[in-house]
């Protein structure tokens, strides 16, 4: 028996009804290429390969890869004993058609989400298993506590969408925290934005969350730009749509 390892923050999902649940929810066809992101002791594999044999699977616990290599129902998908952070998707896709599916460590949630981002032109749709208050974060609206840099920063590229959330007893070990199972889906980003300004804006401006953007942005601050929009107002104010005027204007 491989058991979890904490160090890869490894919680295994036992119950049958919800992996059902979580591969009816992935809508996957024959024809999908799918990527899981820490398949762990291959439960949910097991619901994928019925839906698709186009599968790859990116486990970096050496214990685990073990185990899967020698399981004979993968004997004819393709896995890889790495760290998804350093995996480069070129290796891995066709077209930018994958379906990224992961039940992924919680501690290394933020990495894996601009992981996402660094690499979009690889997928077409993700599904991931995260901490519940951190979906809540991924959805907030502005004017909301869980409203936040990582809000910005993900919806200025991705609609995401909470599908369903998930107790701590359908997990060996049980986490000490509800999950919830998200999809992401891409959105075009503006042409000509300033991807490193936007980004610049939104971490000046939530590091002080408290403060007007005329305290947290005035470095970025001058005669005529301090007039072009109301420097009043609190970073939790603005809509994905007021950063990326900012960033235009500043």
């Amino acid at each position: 028996m491989i058991y979890a390892k904490k160090k890869w923050g490894q919680n295994f999902l036992v119950d049958q009804n919800l992996l059902e649940k979580i591969c009816n929810t992935c809508s996957l066809s024959k024809n999908d290429v799918v990527l899981e992101i820490g398949p762990g002791q291959g439960a949910l594999t097991e619901k994928i390969i019925q839906k698709t044999k186009n599968l790859t699977l990116v486990e970096i616990d050496p214990g685990l890869f073990s185990s899967l290599k020698e399981n004979k129902l993968f004997n004819d998908i393709k896995i890889l004993n790495q760290d998804i952070l350093t995996t480069n998707p070129d290796e891995l896709t066709s077209n930018g058609q994958l379906v990224v599916i992961g039940n992924i460590p919680y501690n290394i949630t933020s990495p894996i989400i601009f992981w996402l981002i660094d690499h979009k032109v690889h997928w077409k749709n993700s599904y991931l298993m995260v901490q519940k208050e951190y979906a809540d974060r991924l959805i907030a609206k502005p004017k909301t506590k869980s409203y936040s840099r990582i809000t910005v920063m993900t919806n200025l590229h991705f609609n995401i969408k909470r599908c369903f959330n998930i107790s701590p007893n359908v997990f060996h070990p049980r986490p000490k925290v509800n999950s919830s199972f998200i999809e992401i889906k891409q959105k075009e980003v503006p042409l000509n934005l300033d991807l490193k300004k936007y980004s610049q804006i939104a971490r000046l401006a939530f590091n002080q969350r408290r403060k007007m953007l005329r305290n947290s942005l005035s470095t970025l601050l001058n005669e005529k730009n301090s007039q072009e929009f109301d420097f009043t107002k609190r970073p939790e104010d603005l809509s994905v749509e007021e950063f990326i005027f900012l960033s235009k204007i500043l």
